[in-house]
């Protein structure tokens, strides 16, 4: 477990350090808001949706990019899951497409696991995503086709419970996690590093099948043109609902 946070950690300071020794970078605040569910239907198989929201600077009115995904959930065990799905997402008017909003269609597959050491818990995930992206003809209109690429992410979160009943609302765990992007494809030129996400936070039970999540998010991001990036500081509320629906013998 600890070998994971030491290699990120390497890994995280190692790219904030890049930071200083690039020019183009810019700086930007967001605000992310995210609803997850997951129903277990039976021993084998259960359902996966989130719904994302993400703004700029101004909370209520600036969009940034809202993301609708969907998934069946396969159970190898208890603690370990494959998931496919498909999520579509809008890219609301950007720098370079400053009076349309771009829509991306996303199929998606993951394999997540996850082990406990006494009451701790890491959560590691790698999700595979084929991205079709619009394409921009003019600053407010869309074009024909699409840009295509895959992105592979990997991600880990440490649980760490700050109460003895850590099932019980009101019970408080302390989160970290990251995630690291990489992208592939013939329209990777310069950017096959996509992006870095640190968050770190806490998570308050609000009942045994309901929990709420909110801290701090940075995200480190190279952009196409390969020499340009962007420094995202955030702050990251979600709500997650996990049901079990089998029946009892």
């Amino acid at each position: 477990m600890y070998k994971y946070v030491f290699l990120w950690a390497v890994l995280f300071c190692t790219m904030h350090t890049s930071k200083a020794q690039t020019k183009n970078v810019q700086h930007l605040n967001e605000t992310w808001f995210a609803y997850f569910n997951q129903i277990r239907i039976s021993n084998r198989w259960g359902t996966w949706a989130d719904f994302q929201l993400r703004t700029k600077e101004r909370v209520i009115n600036n969009f940034s990019v809202d993301i609708v995904r969907l998934g069946v959930t396969y159970y190898v065990s208890n603690s370990i899951k494959l998931t496919a799905g498909i999520a579509w997402a809008n890219y609301f008017p950007q720098d370079n497409h400053k009076k349309v909003s771009q829509p991306e269609l996303r199929p998606w597959q993951q394999v997540q696991w996850d082990a406990r050491y006494g009451r701790k818990r890491m959560v590691h995930w790698v999700r595979l995503e084929e991205r079709f992206r619009q394409k921009i003809l003019n600053d407010s209109t869309l074009g024909d086709g699409y840009n295509f690429n895959y992105r592979l992410r990997y991600n880990w979160r440490y649980e760490l419970p700050l109460d003895v009943k850590e099932a019980n609302p009101g019970a408080v765990t302390l989160i970290v996690n990251d995630e690291i992007n990489v992208n592939a494809g013939k329209q990777i030129v310069y950017n096959y590093f996509d992006q870095n996400r640190f968050f770190a936070g806490f998570k308050i039970q609000t009942s045994i099948v309901s929990n709420v999540q909110f801290g701090y998010l940075n995200i480190w991001q190279q952009l196409a043109a390969g020499n340009q990036y962007k420094s995202v500081n955030a702050m990251r509320l979600s709500y997650y609902q996990s049901f079990d629906v089998r029946k009892r013998k």
